[in-house]
């Protein structure tokens, strides 16, 4: 499963927290820039996944698919003309039924249009159930140094229940894979509050992790996601609220006793080993999105602009109109009254906070736009003001979706 997606839904245009014109903008700079890659065939499409992804049926164009990325990137170059690449993130849909070759191919021709910075983090999400002996020296060989196991759950009825492809067995055999072929900075992915899942259970899946020894643990809740299999049909057995918020309160506390602290909402790290990619994302950085209903963010300088820009969803309809102005499915520009709402969706999701000097930079906006709605949310409990450096409260925390509100 992706990491949890940075795309943002499409607001109307909103009052400023004051009530009346948000102050004059400040110039905007572009911040660091990101790669998000978008491969969006799977096996099978998991119940819970309201991802773009889609189910392979026969021999799937990966050759064809590689070169429409390349055309999608050099359509969107003069966006992120003479800037720097610090990640890449392959996403999906699952990665890893691509092989070495491909991915090599891609990056290599990614690196001759924009620059590289040295030590750029590159991401591959990969199953556990398409994991083949041989293939993860090929990925590192490639230029990928960090992987994404897409694993849920070490408890083989939970996977059943989840409509996996891979068992326990398998995703322990596929981290020791990749361990062995020289990654050793890798990302497990686990879900709790599954179906028929106890505290108990969801703690021994982390145990079950721990003894991998990765240096990042994704943790997070099942939810039923709109237009899914699990929302028109939901399994049975799922904890209730109670029981869920029980979860992951010991699960959070396990976290923290075994060195991985939190610094996102579900995202767990050894010292120096959070995700830079996501990162950006949640510092209201900048991306280009390329590939079948990628989604990207790009500051532009030259005319003071904030666009989101996404691309068609269906990968034939995508491959077919790459590297022209019919792959884009949408581009839209936020305006000064919606960045305050887009820059807190991200920024407290993160345990750290952000300081207010990083609000004005990557949103171009006085902190005088969001004076007020600060001070509501002080008031409330739920923010901390130090200086010029706010951090949610473990309270605002739990409420995270009403803090962000208040910026709307």
């Amino acid at each position: 499963m992706s990491t949890p997606s940075p795309d943002l839904p499409i607001h109307p245009e909103q009052p400023s927290p004051h009530g009346h014109a948000t102050p004059a903008p400040l110039p905007l700079s572009p911040p660091p820039l990101s790669l998000y890659v978008h491969m969006p065939w799977c096996v099978r499409k998991c119940p819970y996944c309201d991802f773009n992804s889609h189910e392979g049926k026969g021999a799937l164009p990966f050759d064809a698919y590689v070169d429409a990325l390349l055309a999608d990137l050099d359509h969107d170059l003069p966006l992120a003309s003479g800037r720097t690449v610090h990640s890449v993130f392959f996403g999906g849909g699952t990665p890893s039924l691509f092989r070495p070759e491909h991915v090599d191919r891609f990056l290599q021709g990614a690196s001759a249009r924009l620059r590289f910075a040295p030590g750029c983090e590159i991401t591959l999400e990969t199953n556990p159930g398409t994991a083949e002996h041989g293939r993860f020296e090929g990925y590192r060989d490639a230029g990928v140094n960090r992987l994404s196991f897409g694993i849920q759950s070490f408890d083989d009825g939970c996977l059943q229940r989840l409509g996996r492809i891979h068992d326990s067995g398998e995703a322990r055999a596929a981290v020791r894979m990749a361990q062995d072929a020289g990654l050793s900075n890798l990302n497990l992915d686990l879900m709790y509050a599954l179906p028929g899942q106890s505290l108990a259970m969801a703690l021994d899946d982390l145990e079950q992790a721990f003894a991998l020894e990765p240096a990042h643990i994704s943790h997070y809740q099942l939810t039923l996601e709109p237009n899914t299999v699990f929302a028109a049909r939901p399994p049975a057995g799922i904890p209730d609220d109670d029981d869920s918020w029980d979860m992951q309160e010991h699960c959070q506390q396990r976290l923290a006793a075994r060195g991985y602290a939190q610094y996102e909402v579900s995202a767990y790290a050894r010292p120096g080993r959070q995700c830079a990619h996501n990162l950006n994302y949640w510092r209201y950085g900048d991306y280009l999105g390329i590939g079948a209903g990628a989604h990207g963010k790009l500051t532009l300088g030259f005319d003071q602009a904030i666009l989101r820009r996404w691309k068609l969803k269906h990968p034939t309809a995508w491959m077919a109109a790459a590297g022209s102005a019919q792959a884009i499915g949408g581009d839209d520009r936020i305006d000064a009254d919606r960045r305050p709402f887009e820059f807190m969706l991200n920024a407290l999701r993160l345990a750290e906070g952000f300081d207010l000097a990083l609000f004005e930079a990557r949103t171009g906006l006085p902190r005088d736009a969001i004076a007020a709605a600060l001070a509501r949310a002080q008031a409330l409990g739920w923010l901390a003001v130090d200086g010029d450096h706010v951090q949610p409260t473990e309270l605002g925390r739990r409420f995270n979706n009403d803090v962000v509100s208040l910026f709307l």
